[in-house]
């Protein structure tokens, strides 16, 4: 029971990252990553009280720098910003000035451009009084083309009478600017032992989405799911639902769901994933007004921690945040911050059983 941190190898350029491993003393366990503030591994009991792995992604740095993970980007368990999701064509206007920002996506920024917060080597150190670390990074004014000098805190904790992970997240600037973060792991409840999460159930606790273009940026519109193939306000099997020839042009689910019209003051649940054979359950509460859901279409073929392959479907990623492009659709929840405001979220991911 505690906290751990030891060195985990060093980037291309030579900086040290760190690996520190987070245990309540029951068989629940995570491992959290410097190097962009990453999941690297969540361990939670099944029925039987045996701990196994939850998330994707790799036993060893090197892994998660080799040429085909950069190239395929899949932020396996990577916190993103400084904009998590997209902003359409890589440009926004605020007070009046108009920002070019660096496109990573076609003409269109993701999860902050080119160099996100993902790459950076954040400052970790162990929290007082928790089973958690607190992890900083300082994005200068310009930052892939945002304005603004921005502080960035996550704290992770894991709860000492509850197999939950909790992410504390925090951010000031000194000019007007946009925050939207996030934190990136693709969840598979039987992670090398399935190689897929069709036989995992889902429910989102949400009657709209935000409907968008082919390159997934919003339309404006908030629509409802009602009875269609985004219908997740009961239970449903995801291979049934990411192989509905409706979501064929976004290879399965990639869609944002509209918890709220505006973040909340405590977490509320928003979403609920389950798997029988295990018997695991996870519950994902959130303050944060949307919940990105993306079943892993677009995921590389790559060889997991245990030599697992990893293909499209092996995880469903549940990534709390503010609406995509709200910097350019003035009705959504706003993620505009300025000097004297302190930016704000909580998410919860509680792991149970069934």
């Amino acid at each position: 029971m505690g906290v751990e941190i030891k060195p985990w190898g060093r980037l291309d350029d030579g900086r040290p990252v760190q690996l520190a491993t987070l245990s309540n003393g029951r068989g629940f366990e995570a491992k959290i990553s410097d190097y962009g503030a990453r999941i690297v591994s969540i361990l939670a009991p099944d029925r039987d009280g045996t701990p196994g792995e939850t998330v994707l992604g790799f036993a060893a740095l090197e892994d998660y720098l080799t040429d085909a993970y950069r190239a395929a980007g899949p932020y396996f368990g990577a916190t993103v910003g400084r904009y998590a999701n997209r902003i359409g064509g890589a440009r926004f206007t605020l007070d009046g000035q108009e920002y070019r920002l660096a496109a990573n996506e076609g003409d269109n920024q993701l999860h902050g451009g080119p160099v996100g917060f993902n790459q950076a080597v954040w400052t970790m150190t162990p929290l007082v009084g928790e089973i958690g670390v607190r992890l900083i990074h300082h994005s200068p004014d310009g930052d892939q083309g945002f304005p603004g000098a921005v502080s960035v805190s996550l704290e992770v904790v894991v709860s000492s009478d509850a197999n939950t992970l909790i992410l504390r997240y925090c951010a000031t600037t000194d000019r007007p600017t946009h925050i939207n973060l996030t934190t990136h792991p693709y969840f598979n409840l039987a992670a090398g032992v399935e190689r897929t999460i069709q036989e995992h159930e889902i429910t989102v606790l949400a009657d709209r989405y935000t409907p968008a273009d082919d390159a997934c940026i919003p339309t404006g519109e908030i629509a409802p799911v009602r009875d269609g193939a985004l219908d997740l306000t009961a239970p449903r099997r995801l291979g049934s639902v990411i192989q509905q020839g409706a979501l064929a042009g976004t290879r399965g689910l990639n869609h944002n769901y509209v918890l709220s019209d505006q973040p909340a003051e405590a977490p509320r649940h928003a979403a609920t994933l389950s798997h029988a054979a295990t018997g695991r359950r996870l519950e994902v509460w959130t303050t944060e007004p949307g919940l990105q859901v993306y079943s892993g279409g677009y995921l590389p073929e790559l060889e997991g921690r245990n030599g697992e392959q990893i293909n499209p479907a092996a995880g469903v990623c549940l990534e709390t945040q503010h609406f995509p492009d709200t910097p350019n659709q003035p009705h959504f929840p706003t993620t505009q911050i300025y000097p004297g405001m302190t930016f704000h979220s909580r998410t919860e991911l509680r792991f149970s059983i069934v």
